[in-house]
């Protein structure tokens, strides 16, 4: 496991949210996007739970976190400063925990959490889910099949606002432009807004094809 990423300061942070943001709008204006259409997430799975506050400091205010539990820890320490989105593998017991805490889930991919969300999501008009597709077709990955995506939403009880992918590691980013552009395809054929695709190895390429929330991690910390 790696060890949580403590003693950041907040100066460097910011220096390196400017540079990622520079160059999410350079790879939007290279695809002729506007550039505010997209989102930059903080994910905080390895950031210590008092390191949050230099991330305020730096100007960070939507964050990701892959873990329930942690989640709701980081979210009631830090109330009001944060929008908080869940990016993780869901466990279905665990809806009840983060939907009063949550703005969008990234990672809906089961009937157990469709179920769960009938019964615990919250009446709020800015609650949405985003729907895992495994586009790679990876055995390890979790996500549903392109193929089952209509059914898929259509049993989904809450509003589906976009579609999330975690794509190969690759050793260039490139490698993983079919895979974003796939998603793109699927969720302009279904009508979705959001792309959650890109993390720090690959967000440009994301970007230039249709992302409009990236997570990155260590690119920011590092």
């Amino acid at each position: 496991m790696a060890e949580l990423i403590t003693g950041l300061d907040a100066g460097q942070v910011r220096e390196r949210v400017v540079e990622a943001r520079e160059r999410i709008e350079a790879a939007a204006q290279r695809a002729g996007r506007d550039p505010a259409d997209v989102e930059l997430l903080a994910a905080v799975k390895y950031v210590a739970l008092d390191e949050l506050g230099t991330l305020a400091d730096a100007g960070l205010t939507l964050l990701g976190e892959n873990r329930a539990q942690e989640l709701v820890a980081k979210a009631e320490a830090y109330p009001g400063a944060f929008t908080w989105d869940f990016i993780g593998h869901l466990q279905s017991r665990k809806v009840k925990d983060i939907a009063p805490y949550v703005r969008y889930i990234h990672s809906v991919a089961s009937d157990s959490v469709l179920a769960q969300l009938e019964r615990h999501a919250p009446q709020r008009e800015d609650f949405g889910v985003l729907v895992e597709v495994n586009v790679a077709g990876e055995a390890s990955k979790s996500g549903i099949a392109p193929a089952e995506l209509a059914s898929f939403v259509a049993r989904c009880p809450v509003p589906v606002v976009g579609l999330m992918t975690m794509p190969p590691a690759v050793a260039a980013p490139e490698e993983n432009r079919p895979h974003f552009a796939t998603l793109r395809e699927l969720a302009t054929a279904h009508g979705l807004h959001h792309l959650s695709m890109g993390t720090s190895q690959d967000y440009e390429v994301a970007v230039e094809e249709g992302a409009t929330i990236v997570r990155l991690g260590s690119t920011l910390y590092r």
